[in-house]
């Protein structure tokens, strides 16, 4: 038996880090959407236990180390499965972005391996264990417009966003995400949370209003190791796109414009400086992410 799914990459119109926890992890709280730029994942059930993973892009690891892999072997240990899976892994989400490319990954994985298992596990039983493979990944698995807290793990949908396209700009650098939260000093951090302004605004469908509030507090980290995003963004906005900011721990840097034209133009004058760059539309409904 064979199945596939899409798995969609995510963006980030607010991120606040609101306080450390004492298991040295940050309370987060977050507005986010899928975008139709996405991998395509295709599942072949194994008469064996074996797990294969296999990818277009030759450098990414194909053992436990990739997302895809672990999310398979979390179910087939916690649920005592006696088959294997092939996994082949089409990428189109830019590496270590802050697009969220592995953790959708893993949301795929435990969404087709749910059927092609027949585990018959509830969304919230699937979140559960998204929450044991990262941050991401719970978000990753429900999908469409949402707003984010705890660990990730705390997931409430909203409305869709305002009629809008999205420019993505992917600066040829990665970013580690885990070294970037270890330079948050929360004595240091200047930015106001505007999650609660992002989510009103989204509610309210006010374009403006969203356009206003979208920010992330770990601009100032990451901009600081990295100088040259800044000068990407001030670049995007200088284009016309309005509610520019960074997505997750970056490198990547979104804007938004509600006139199809005005993006592709943006769109142009971006390639210019980044070669990586995006016009993607936002999947505001859940069911958007199924295939």
């Amino acid at each position: 038996m064979e199945t596939y799914e899409i798995a969609p990459a995510k963006i980030n119109l607010a991120q606040d880090i609101l306080f450390k926890r004492p298991d040295g992890y940050h309370e987060i709280d977050m507005v986010m959407a899928s975008v139709d730029l996405s991998d395509y994942l295709t599942f072949k059930c194994r008469s064996d236990q074996e797990i294969r993973v296999t990818t277009s892009q030759a450098f990414l690891p194909n053992d436990k180390r990739n997302h895809a892999y672990q999310a398979a072997r979390l179910l087939q240990v916690n649920y005592q499965v006696a088959k294997g899976v092939d996994i082949g892994i089409k990428k189109r989400i830019p590496v270590a972005a802050g697009l969220g490319g592995g953790s959708t990954n893993a949301a795929a994985v435990l969404r087709a391996l749910n059927r092609l298992w027949h585990l018959h596990l509830s969304q919230e039983e699937l979140v559960k264990l998204a929450s044991q493979l990262g941050s991401d990944v719970p978000y990753s698995l429900v999908g469409g417009v949402a707003r984010v807290q705890g660990m990730g793990e705390i997931i409430k949908p909203l409305s869709k966003l305002p009629v809008s396209w999205v420019i993505i700009a992917k600066p040829p650098i990665s970013v580690s995400t885990r070294k970037i939260f270890n330079q948050v000093d929360m004595q240091e951090f200047l930015k106001q949370p505007n999650a609660s302004q992002v989510a009103a605004a989204i509610e309210a469908q006010d374009y403006q209003a969203l356009m206003a509030a979208t920010g992330n507090s770990l601009e100032q980290v990451t901009f600081a190791r990295y100088p040259w995003l800044a000068e990407l963004k001030a670049k995007m906005e200088k284009f016309g796109a309005q509610g520019v900011t960074m997505s997750g721990s970056g490198p990547s840097i979104i804007g938004f414009t509600q006139h199809q034209q005005r993006g592709q133009r943006i769109f142009n004058g971006l390639k210019g400086f980044c070669e990586e760059v995006y016009l993607v539309r936002v999947l505001n409904r859940p069911q958007d992410l199924r295939p």
